[in-house]
């Protein structure tokens, strides 16, 4: 098992370390040169350019409502182009709170896998759920992901391939010291445990096997969307995402529309696949298209639905994404 984990390694590492179109910085890839090459450097960067609105206030600052809708920008181009407007220093310089981009965990998640894929790193941008912001229940969260070769393997050149032996290290570009103060973090946010973060097939296969009360996982504490309908929906996104296709929080489709009906035996099955398959630190990365791009349920069609953040999520709303075809 291990030979045949190690022989997927390269399909993995090419196919993670191009941009998506979503990743992709379009006419500000220039931006992008001079960039710290470690991790954790890269992670300062993205801290200092963007600001959770549920958090500014571990900085003394308030989101204005009317700045909320920034959190409904898909792409890192048009990213890009919103910081340069607010303030046009390198992207290197730490702006102050109140002229950073205003992003969720997804965004400073999505930003970061931009960077390390620029920089040739294998990346791709995580949903799942947080155990470390709530004492009661998994929340909501995204982390980036990536590929870092064995320590002693050939990387001079620093661009993550190595000996094209190594590990994918999930890393949390939020938190800075303010949030590990303020939550009571000890783990290094550069290397999150894998207990403490769950991918969505982890979460789920534990509320499958009745190892966990679903409702302990959910949106928020304050947010009433929970249990297996939110499970449901992270699972599909998160398999998005790992088909480079890096959506909202908000963004839903086919499976991730979780109605109130509890899904019948089929959608069940393809559930437990989606869960198992995807679980692994690993994921067989064949496996995993061939999955996303065989069910329509499961692949993001061209036109989705979108609760803007820009409408406090009160109006769904239809959204084009690309031309069909």
């Amino acid at each position: 098992m291990e030979t045949e984990a190690e022989d997927r390694v390269p399909e993995a590492l090419a196919f993670y370390g191009t941009q998506s179109r979503i990743t992709d910085p379009g006419p500000h890839a220039a931006l992008l040169e001079g960039l710290p090459r470690d991790v954790p450097s890269l992670c300062r960067v993205v801290r200092g350019l963007v600001l959770h609105p549920a958090t500014a206030h571990l900085y003394g600052v308030r989101v204005p409502g009317g700045r909320l809708g920034e959190q409904d920008t898909r792409g890192v181009a048009p990213m890009l182009a919103r910081i340069r407007e607010l303030d046009d220093a390198p992207l290197t310089t730490p702006r102050p709170p109140e002229r950073r981009f205003v992003g969720c965990c997804r965004d400073f998640s999505v930003l970061l896998c931009a960077l390390l894929r620029h920089l040739g790193v294998p990346a791709r941008a995580r949903a799942g759920v947080a155990m470390y912001f709530s004492p009661d229940l998994g929340v909501d969260h995204w982390v980036c992901e990536y590929w870092q070769p064995r320590s002693g393997g050939d990387d001079s050149h620093g661009d993550g391939h190595g000996d094209g032996a190594g590990r994918w290290v999930l890393v949390d570009a939020e938190l800075d010291e303010a949030h590990q103060a303020a939550y009571g973090i000890t783990f290094d946010p550069h290397d999150v445990p894998r207990h403490v973060f769950l991918v969505p097939g982890e979460a789920w296969r534990r509320y499958r096997s009745g190892e966990a009360d679903p409702a302990s996982f959910g949106v928020a504490p304050e947010v009433p969307v929970r249990a297996w309908r939110y499970l449901q929906s992270q699972l599909v996104r998160d398999l998005a995402s790992l088909n480079k296709v890096e959506l909202l929080c908000w963004d839903v489709w086919g499976l991730a529309h979780a109605t109130q009906e509890v899904a019948g035996p089929e959608d069940l099955a393809l559930l437990d696949r989606l869960a198992a398959l995807t679980l692994p630190d690993d994921p067989d990365v064949a496996e995993v298209r061939s999955l996303y791009e065989g069910n329509p349920r499961l692949r993001v069609p061209p036109v989705i639905t979108s609760a803007a953040a820009a409408g406090g999520w009160r109006t769904p709303r239809q959204v084009s994404l690309w031309a069909a075809g």
